[in-house]
């Protein structure tokens, strides 16, 4: 009789911790991404230009963007491969002097 008992105290406390991971899930408290795997989309940088514009670089899946942003939207002002902007020696390297 004890043996069952242990069970289901067992079986109630994994339901308990199942259904809090789902409302956790639900409530977009707890996200779950595969290891190993790079996210599709990543905000890279941000450079503030005024109290309501900004430019955005965002890498979207080997792709680079450069997007705008203002009071009146959003618009894409270049594209570009990845690859091209790793190649580039930044402005603080020797090379690029």
């Amino acid at each position: 009789m004890e043996a069952m008992r242990q069970v289901w105290a067992v079986s109630a406390v994994l339901a308990v911790l199942a259904a809090s991971l789902w409302w956790l899930r639900r409530k977009g408290l707890a996200r779950f991404r595969p290891r190993g795997r790079k996210p599709t989309i990543l905000a890279v940088e941000r450079l503030t230009l005024g109290p309501q514009h900004a430019l955005h670089l965002v890498r979207l899946a080997g792709r680079g963007l450069l997007v705008g942003t203002s009071p009146a939207g959003c618009a894409v002002l270049d594209s570009f491969e990845w690859s091209s902007l790793e190649s580039r020696p930044s402005a603080g390297t020797p090379e690029a002097r």
